[in-house]
């Protein structure tokens, strides 16, 4: 997906609500100018948690973003958080699996490791270090209102939720500060997490002097895909089209998807979501409008309209699933690429945390 069609989906999403561009908007706007005028002032964090299969509301949400900052020259940290996976589940299951599938998304997509730092949680101890000093900085109090966290605890599936998931937000300031990412790609629903990072940041540099900076939110542009059953595309609702699925499997998943009786195809978000969440999809995979691809369609009805998205999806994902199968054979070259990241990253990790030691006195 170009950055001109990005812009058009979003600046006709935009005329349709007619609202005003919130502060935090304004700022990312801002934001955006300064990264493609001077990328190598910047320092992106972002991630996944290996849960699952990552999907296509992964692919437009985020990670084309990441290869595209990548690309114009910003220091790209991409984080496995696999211990963050144990913040809403009793155990890590098919870990090792999941870890794999993401280096396999990752470098299909155009991750380069020569430019960009692939790493997981567990394997920087440095970073994990940094917990306990922010901890000290925040009051259960903050934890407690979070609204992530409410929101993770209310679909956790743990019979008690632990400590951890009240760490979580301090855990992910750590994950962004401890290489002093500056610039955090999210959506709306992620920006307390972030506000709660700056919090974090701006307090040891009252306390302790000036180590971190304050990173920014860069919101997402891309619009939301829904799953095949109308919700937000999720891994843990099964309701998702996997990056790694094949063309059959695509296929099926989105014969199942959620649509209505009305045979006339529009493209409406707020009356017709189900209907326009596909032919967003179509229109993401092809590059064009989706007010025109909903019109081409016209009278089709949803089988008309659901052949289209497939189509698009596979043809947009063919050669994204040719260098996936490609890597897929080379197993131990993809594993190198993290230990390599990993490197890199405890490098970082550590010198931060000496100089996070010096500013608190702990070292003598």
């Amino acid at each position: 997906m170009t950055a001109a069609t990005t812009a058009a989906i979003s600046t006709t999403a935009a005329t349709a609500t007619a609202t005003a561009p919130t502060p935090a908007e304004l700022r990312s706007a801002e934001l955006e100018r300064h990264l493609v005028q001077d990328p190598g002032r910047f320092r992106v964090l972002t991630g996944d948690r290996p849960t699952g299969p990552l999907h296509l509301g992964h692919y437009f949400g985020t990670l084309n973003n990441r290869v595209r900052l990548q690309n114009l020259g910003v220091d790209v940290f991409v984080l496995i958080a696999d211990y963050q996976v144990l913040t809403d589940r009793d155990t890590a299951e098919r870990l090792g699996e999941y870890t794999d599938g993401l280096l396999l998304d990752y470098l299909a997509l155009g991750i380069d490791p020569a430019r960009s730092t692939v790493f997981n949680h567990s394997a920087v101890p440095a970073l994990n270090q940094l917990l306990l000093p922010f901890l000290s900085l925040v009051s259960v109090a903050e934890l407690g209102r979070n609204p992530t966290v409410k929101d993770e605890i209310a679909h956790s599936r743990q019979s008690a939720v632990s400590g951890l998931m009240y760490t979580y937000p301090v855990h992910q300031a750590a994950d962004i500060l401890f290489c002093k990412g500056n610039v955090v790609p999210v959506g709306q629903d992620q920006l307390p997490h972030l506000e709660l990072t700056r919090t974090v940041a701006r307090r040891f540099n009252e306390r302790y002097g000036n180590v971190f900076p304050e990173p920014d939110a860069l919101l997402s542009a891309a619009p939301l895909l829904l799953g095949t059953d109308g919700t937000k595309m999720s891994k843990s609702r099964a309701n998702s089209v996997p990056l790694g699925a094949t063309p059959d499997e695509t296929a099926r998943l989105i014969k199942g998807a959620t649509t209505d009786a009305d045979r006339h195809i529009t493209y409406d978000p707020d009356a017709r979501p189900g209907v326009s969440s596909l032919v967003l999809l179509a229109a993401l995979c092809l590059e064009r409008d989706p007010h025109e691809v909903a019109a081409e369609i016209g009278t089709g009805g949803a089988a008309a309209l659901k052949r289209t998205v497939t189509d698009a999806v596979n043809s947009h994902l063919a050669p994204v699933r040719a260098r996936r199968a490609e890597y897929a054979a080379d197993l131990t070259y993809v594993r190198s690429v993290l230990r390599a990241g990993n490197e890199r990253a405890n490098a970082v990790a550590e010198a931060t945390l000496e100089e996070v030691r010096e500013a608190m006195g702990t070292i003598r």
